[in-house]
């Protein structure tokens, strides 16, 4: 009770005998009251309220404790790798705490026997843990691996499935992220953001450079190689820009799609690399993806292109960057994603002023995060019910 609440309290009371000689006296006893008198008793009735509540709560704290662990104790339990810096979020944690209990990897491996036969749920966040055979003998309870992302060519997706076991991935809420990580990259790298960065804070700088030219995007011709969700959505953003867009894909879109895009198909991916000014990649990793821009559809590339991945470092032969980018066969190249991940610190792709690296960070906003979180866990939540599973996973 608040503070006006009790005062009202108070003031009520006199009231009860009004009409009579208790009434009367009671009035005369008010009358002379002062306002600080007032407010110690309006105060002493907020500390009685206050104490009263809290033997209240107290007695009803013990069956709540016990209701909770309770329900803690009928929640499956889940791996995941850990929470901070190479992990999880702190703020997503709670997330899954909402329908697991968590147990981190390090502690699973303290002791596999105890915890190993109750885990249900294997979350797999940036490849960890990675679910090898030797990992899943351990879970003999384990219905589901459920994927932190779209791609899914780190997981051995048909030995998984022959165990019983279901395979999930979130798709639809990393394509806005990735999309926008595109533009960023492509943008950054047409504009020369980053060097103008490093010479605006460099300490020796003493004048603003009249020669540090970009090129220009608007107006300019784009490629799309994987027009799936993430390609729609960077089609999308491109349009602003006035940009002639060009697609290849394993199945082309809709007459409709084509239409709002203003977009046009390549069936041959070769014309399509003839005719851009930007090369942007969106294909998921397969057997059939696996160094598709190479030597050879590098000198395909205009002399004055740019060449931009976020989909995955296996999608183009790396080698075969570093030559045509120090040869001046292509103009640069800016990368979310390289094989492998980190680069050793002496590739020669770092050393090289005309291109622009990522750590692997398209997907990585506060709520694309949680997105994926949620999406992780509503699979596995329905994996473990044996209801139908959302985002599953079958092997090709």
């Amino acid at each position: 009770m608040n503070r006006e609440a009790a005062r009202g309290v108070s003031r009520s009371r006199p009231k009860m005998g009004e009409g009579g000689e208790e009434g009367r006296q009671q009035k005369s006893w008010r009358s002379v009251r002062t306002e600080k008198e007032e407010e110690q008793i309006t105060q002493a009735f907020v500390v009685t309220l206050s104490l009263s509540s809290r033997v209240e709560t107290a007695g009803l704290g013990k069956p709540q404790l016990e209701t909770q662990k309770m329900m803690d104790g009928d929640k499956p339990w889940v791996l995941i790798s850990e929470v901070g810096e190479n992990g999880y979020l702190e703020e997503v944690i709670d997330i899954i705490k909402q329908h697991f209990n968590i147990i981190c990897h390090r502690d699973f491996l303290k002791n596999p026997q105890l915890h190993g036969p109750k885990i249900q749920a294997l979350f797999v966040w940036h490849t960890c843990p990675d679910p090898e055979p030797s990992l899943l003998s351990l879970l003999p309870s384990l219905k589901v691996v459920a994927n932190g992302g779209v791609g899914v060519n780190h997981l051995d997706v048909s030995y998984i499935t022959s165990l019983g076991v279901k395979v999930t991935n979130t798709p639809s809420v990393v394509s806005d992220a990735t999309a926008d990580m595109a533009m960023a990259l492509l943008l950054a790298s047409a504009r020369r953001v980053v060097r103008g960065h490093q010479i605006a804070v460099d300490v020796q700088t003493t004048h603003l450079p009249l020669t540090l030219m970009g090129i220009d995007v608007t107006g300019s011709t784009l490629g799309i190689i994987g027009m799936g969700d993430v390609g729609y959505k960077i089609a999308q953003r491109c349009k602003g820009f006035d940009m002639k867009i060009l697609y290849h894909n394993r199945n082309r879109r809709s007459d409709e799609d084509e239409q709002a895009l203003g977009a046009t198909y390549c069936e041959n991916m070769d014309d399509l690399l003839k005719a851009s000014d930007f090369v942007i990649l969106g294909v998921t990793l397969t057997p059939e993806t696996t160094g598709l821009i190479s030597h050879r559809e590098l000198s395909l590339m205009k002399p004055t292109a740019t060449l931009v991945n976020v989909s995955r470092g296996l999608v183009v032969d790396q080698d075969a960057v570093v030559k045509a980018l120090q040869s001046g066969t292509i103009h640069a190249a800016a990368l979310d994603v390289t094989y492998p991940e980190l680069l050793p610190r002496d590739h020669p792709l770092l050393g090289l002023p005309n291109v622009l690296i990522s750590p692997h960070m398209g997907i990585n906003t506060y709520s694309t995060i949680r997105r994926m979180v949620q999406t992780m866990v509503q699979s596995a939540v329905a994996a473990i019910s044996g209801h139908p599973v959302p985002n599953e996973v079958k092997p090709r």
